[in-house]
């Protein structure tokens, strides 16, 4: 009996090694052909701009390169590298709307786009009357809920930050120190470049992928019965941003007389939720609207 249990404590000491060094290896070392996502730093996000297009029912039911099939009805999107199951929210930096999507495919690999997503997560966006847009996408949490979402409040800052905002795309990391509410001159820290395309904004833009798109956006910076209100407000925004243009139009409500404060003209929605926050830094209160400006 003694023998016996000396020579199984060394049997039994072995198998528990093998054990625990199983149980300790990794989850991707035993279920080959996964991704897995790396978590996001908690002190800088990574951030892509350029242009996003979209695939819808001609590729349903075909299977992707992650291995599941494409269903146009699931927020997913196809990117060039990032790992599959990455979450972004994507923001159409035109008209600000947003969407969470997962990637679950690679592409797209032409005309210098970054994003291909589905049909139901392109639809919020505008993408699929467009044809394409430019967007913003962070990489976010893998527990965000996929669908619409929010436009994040810092789109302006995040925009504004792209070390590279000439060329067609581009890929930057962003610290956290860049907050909504901090202004342009208080950032200290700046972007970091991952990587950038050679070609510029002009050489990706066509005539049909603008087509029923939002021309422009203006800030309305108020509405005031007495014209003098208005006229003073336009003074003082004039007095602070003399290079942006500013109006008074006159519009008539309930039979009414309106006078409205309309700032801008800009050609993307950051451009514009930019300088609200700043007038609102002033003291002056506005909304971004979206209008045709031909």
């Amino acid at each position: 009996m003694i023998s016996f249990r000396r020579l199984t404590v060394p049997v039994l000491s072995s198998c528990l090694f093998f054990l625990l060094t199983l149980l300790g290896a990794p989850a991707h070392a035993t279920t080959p052909g996964t991704t897995t996502t790396a978590p996001a730093s908690s002190t800088a996000t990574t951030v892509l701009r350029g242009r996003a297009s979209w695939y819808g029912s001609y590729f349903q039911g075909r299977r992707t390169t992650s291995g599941e099939r494409y269903n146009r009805f699931a927020y997913t999107c196809a990117h060039k590298t990032l790992p599959f199951g990455t979450r972004l929210r994507v923001t159409n930096v035109k008209n600000g709307k947003s969407v969470v999507v997962r990637v679950s495919d690679r592409g797209p690999f032409r005309h210098q786009r970054i994003i291909d997503l589905s049909e139901i997560a392109a639809r919020p966006l505008g993408v699929v009357e467009c044809g394409a847009a430019t967007i913003v996408a962070e990489v976010v949490a893998a527990n965000t809920p996929l669908g619409p979402a929010t436009t994040p409040k810092n789109l302006a800052a995040l925009f504004a930050a792209d070390p590279n905002p000439n060329a067609a795309f581009a890929t930057y990391k962003v610290p956290a120190a860049i907050e909504p509410t901090a202004a342009p001159e208080t950032t200290t820290e700046k972007a970091t470049l991952i990587a950038a395309s050679p070609a510029s904004k002009a050489q990706v833009m066509t005539a049909t992928e603008t087509a029923n798109c939002p021309a422009g956006f203006l800030i309305q910076a108020g509405s005031f019965v007495d014209e003098a209100n208005a006229r003073s407000v336009q003074a003082r925004i004039k007095s602070l941003l003399p290079d942006v243009n500013v109006q008074v139009a006159q519009d008539l409500l309930d039979g009414r007389q309106r006078s409205r404060v309309l700032v801008g003209n800009f050609n993307e929605r950051p451009e514009a939720e930019a300088v609200r926050q700043q007038l609102l830094m002033w003291g002056i209160g506005g909304l971004v609207r979206e209008v045709a400006l031909r």
